[in-house]
């Protein structure tokens, strides 16, 4: 999946439909693949479960910066299994 796929995958999470913010969430997009890396895990960009899990880290960010929220358990667990997954294979 491309990163411009993965922005509009992104803003339908969101509920935008403007093109102002594409810029700033494809930010996001990037910050989110980052902090991905640093807990340990390898992203594919051919793995629809890496993309999701991309798109969603992205989400919480955006989401976020308005409420303060800490991050959904929802996501934490994601991301627990998705680095699990990859040690398992190793």
């Amino acid at each position: 999946m491309t990163d411009a796929e993965k922005l509009t995958m992104l803003k339908v999470d969101l509920g935008i439909s403007v093109e102002a913010y594409d810029t700033r969430l494809s930010q996001y997009i990037q910050v989110a693949k980052q902090e991905i890396g640093r807990e340990g895990i390898t992203l594919s960009e051919e793995d629809l479960d890496d993309n999701n899990l991309v798109i969603m880290y992205a989400a919480y960010m955006w989401r976020k910066r308005e409420s303060g929220d800490g991050m959904p358990r929802m996501l934490r667990y994601a991301l627990n299994n998705r680095l699990f997954k990859e040690k398992m294979e190793e």
